[in-house]
């Protein structure tokens, strides 16, 4: 069995804790969880306007942790500098907004060319290997290679839209998403269009020499497209396996996921 990589973020139970300024859920216990009921690594974002993940969290997460700690970060100088004096197995450059919910969509490696190249140096400086978390297209991938990054996690947004747009009950919900209101056979070919294009700019991104993750809406439902490609190597699933948690437990939670996450290595 080839096993891909599921990197558990426990933002989520930041985000509970955060809502009512208490200690409880404890990040430190979802910490421990994760790490005994199999995931493969560690990933936390410590956002600019600290709406979750506060810094003393990173600290004792990167203390305690007995798994790899990838930490998602703005390219934000001082959020740059403390990721560089911390020093986390992996740091993956991420855009953000202060009025968006969650991340919107990939880092936009050709507006803020400069400013990518200067945290990829900084961050290299202190021996830290760099992931981008971009949009899955061709330029993506090789403006990604050119900057020095040694790995792409692929935003997979729209996809995880499309997909629940079709295929659950989303359309009918207070959260339906009106850029997407397509009829069925118009978002089955554009769910078809999105995939082949995040299997396109995987297989490319390989061939650049980057490894591939994947992330950004992944959860029970629709991961086995993920498996499906090859090429990626790591799955990053945050909000859906808290979700899940709430009903199961998060140990149950992660372990439902990671059965998901393991694929034979003929899967096609």
């Amino acid at each position: 069995m080839n096993k891909m990589k599921l990197g558990v973020n426990i933002d989520h139970v930041a985000v509970l804790r955060e809502a009512r300024q208490v200690n409880d859920p404890d990040i430190l216990q979802a910490l421990y969880v994760a790490c005994e009921n199999g995931a493969d690594q560690i990933t936390i974002h410590l956002r600019e306007d600290r709406r979750h993940i506060q810094d003393s969290d990173v600290k004792n997460i990167m203390m305690f942790s007995k798994l790899p700690v990838n930490l998602e970060c703005s390219i934000n100088k001082e959020i740059l500098n403390i990721v560089s004096e911390l020093k986390p197995h992996r740091a993956t450059l991420v855009p953000e907004k202060r009025e968006e919910v969650t991340t919107e969509g990939g880092l936009d490696v050709f507006t803020y060319e400069d400013e990518i190249a200067y945290a990829i140096e900084q961050l290299h400086d202190s021996i830290i290997p760099v992931s981008l978390f971009v949009d899955p297209t061709i330029e993506a991938m090789e403006k990604s290679k050119e900057l020095g990054a040694e790995m792409v996690e692929l935003h997979t947004g729209l996809f995880a839209n499309l997909f629940a747009m079709l295929n659950s009950s989303l359309p009918h919900s207070n959260h339906a998403v009106k850029e997407l209101d397509f009829p069925r056979h118009q978002l089955s070919e554009k769910l078809e269009q999105a995939i082949e294009q995040i299997k396109l700019s995987s297989i490319h991104a390989k061939k650049l020499g980057l490894e591939v993750a994947a992330g950004h809406g992944l959860n029970y439902h629709n991961v086995h497209e993920m498996m499906k490609i090859e090429e990626i190597v790591e799955l990053n699933i945050g909000q859906s396996i808290i979700a899940r948690s709430v009903f199961t437990g998060l140990s149950e939670a992660i372990k439902e996921m990671k059965k998901l996450t393991t694929r034979c290595i003929n899967l096609k």
